[in-house]
């Protein structure tokens, strides 16, 4: 089951990724478009993979997202 809070800020992003992905880009050269394609249902697996790639637990991440 997934945290109503986590689905509340990925709908927040949703309207914008393609200016927070080039953002991320800018900020983690080390992702490519590939690791920030955004598939409407496969958020969580997006934000986890995208995670462990950084190093950062997943309110680390999401924080990072809303913030950039």
């Amino acid at each position: 089951m997934s945290n109503p809070k986590t689905k509340i800020m990925i709908s927040n992003v949703k309207g914008f990724w393609n200016e927070k992905k080039e953002k991320l880009k800018k900020n983690f050269p080390m992702l490519t478009d590939k690791d920030l394609s955004f598939c409407e249902g496969k958020e969580k697996e997006m934000i986890e993979m995208l995670g462990y790639k950084l190093g950062k637990t997943k309110q680390e991440l999401l924080n990072i997202i809303v913030t950039i």
